[in-house]
């Protein structure tokens, strides 16, 4: 009789054993989908994180910079879902704010494959713009544009150690430098007139030389303000590739720009 009872009690033991086990199991898994559905929906509705590829925004956006954009600052459509959900054929923007001129915007470029793009935003709805010799008019009004010496950059490719530096000022008061790094006589410092469609915004790359942008009608033009995925707001943390690789944990206090780190985007 007590062995009996010494076995039953602790077979029940290991069945109480193993609810547990199952009881843990869920919860882990629980809070799992709980993690990635926030992970999903903060990603929708709140902010999407980016990095930075190519040097069409230099000096103020450097290739191995992660950013995040946010999506409430100008709403919500199409564009500002993630894939595949951007396919949904939707038209329209709900709780849509307006982007302000000098704003850096992510969009999607539907004349290249609906990729995201990410560029300043010079032209409003209806403004005339044109450029004379990297001098940007809206209006007929100049932007002011003040030589502020050479720097290093990337031009075509290569490291170039004096490239033209201005400061661009908005008659908002917004300053920002850019590079020309082929002085102002590049193919691209001399355009327009352009005449920006009503619900569409004209943006350009700060590294004016070596960007694609609203001045290559063929390319990008005139961007759809459906087409906003977001503004750029902050500079998470900057990996600089030539040190090392984002996923190079033991090169990260070398590789990593300590000044870039949480840099403000905004003005």
């Amino acid at each position: 009789m007590q062995q009996g009872a010494s076995s039953q009690s602790e077979s029940l033991s290991q069945t109480d054993g193993h609810g547990q086990s199952q009881t843990q199991s869920w919860s882990v898994t629980r809070l799992v989908f709980v993690a990635v559905g926030l992970a999903i929906i903060v990603r929708i509705f709140i902010f999407q994180p980016y990095n930075i590829p190519s040097t069409s925004m230099q000096p103020n956006l450097l290739v191995g910079d992660f950013l995040y954009v946010s999506k409430t600052s100008y709403g919500y459509s199409r564009a500002s879902l993630i894939w595949p959900l951007t396919k949904i054929p939707v038209r329209g923007r709900v709780f849509a704010k307006y982007p302000e001129r000098g704003d850096i915007v992510v969009f999607k470029n539907k004349k290249d494959g609906n990729r995201d793009y990410i560029k300043r935003l010079i032209g409003l709805p209806g403004d005339e713009i044109f450029i004379r010799e990297g001098t940007i008019y809206v209006n007929g009004v100049a932007f002011r544009r003040d030589y502020l010496g050479t720097a290093s950059g990337y031009c075509d490719g290569y490291l170039n150690e004096k490239i033209p530096v201005y400061r661009e000022t908005l008659s908002t008061g917004l300053t920002y430098r850019v590079h020309e790094c082929h002085g102002v006589q590049g193919y691209l410092d001399t355009k327009g007139p352009y005449k920006v469609p009503t619900g569409h915004y004209f943006v350009m790359g700060d590294n004016r030389d070596q960007s694609r942008d609203s001045r290559v009608e063929a390319e990008v033009g005139s961007v759809p303000f459906d087409d906003l995925v977001g503004k750029a707001q902050r500079v998470m943390v900057s990996v600089d590739g030539s040190k090392g690789k984002p996923w190079q944990f033991w090169k990260w206090p070398s590789a990593i720009r300590n000044k870039r780190v949480f840099k403000s985007l905004s003005p």
